[in-house]
């Protein structure tokens, strides 16, 4: 065989090698955002960008996370918003409109102090959906109920404002190092 021909081959080989190890780290890095971002990853997913576009605006979402400085609520704090909470609760009986935009409020405070900044609502949700994305819905739903004219939506904007909340104010909630551990576990996974 000509040389010629074994330059092409050995072309050919290493354009296939390549390729099998780009879709490899592709689907590594798929199924590290699933895990990560959970119902979150579909929701981007599907809101009409290509899956590239979407694990991109992820990877965004988490390199601006790690920029943050959240830190958790100190156990006075998380006691001052769990007494603030009931308060917000006692006030929907007689206003419930006024009492889901009181825990949108309330909710916002624990965000601030705990370091996430709160100016816009959906760069709010995004940055905690990298903390929490099995709530985070909950947060864009509890808003989105807040205009309500019935009170079945608003008790139900409650209801998605509380498992944020519960979240949020919980002791370990997202310390840095319990989620560095969960993340070198699902390094670990995905290297096996």
């Amino acid at each position: 065989m000509a040389a010629w021909v074994w330059v092409v081959v050995a072309i050919a080989v290493v354009a296939v090698l390549g390729m099998l190890v780009w879709q490899g780290m592709e689907r590594r890095r798929t199924g590290r955002l699933k895990e990560r971002f959970g119902p979150e990853y579909n929701r981007v997913v599907n809101s009409g960008t290509s899956r590239r576009e979407a694990e991109a605006e992820l990877q965004a979402r988490e390199e601006r996370r790690s920029k943050l400085d959240i830190r958790p609520l100190s156990p006075e704090s998380r006691e001052r918003y769990a007494q603030r909470w009931q308060v917000v609760q006692a006030q929907f009986v007689d206003d419930p409109r006024s009492a889901v935009w009181s825990a949108d409020s309330l909710i916002q405070s624990v965000m601030a102090e705990r370091g996430y900044p709160i100016e816009d609502f959906d760069q709010r949700a995004s940055d905690v959906s990298v903390d929490h994305p099995r709530v985070v819905e909950n947060y864009r739903e509890g808003r989105r109920l807040a205009d309500s004219e019935s009170t079945e939506d608003l008790r139900q904007g409650m209801r998605h404002y509380r498992a944020l909340f519960e979240e949020l104010v919980e002791a370990d909630a997202d310390a840095p190092m319990a989620r560095d551990d969960v993340e070198q576990e699902e390094l670990a996974r995905y290297d096996r």
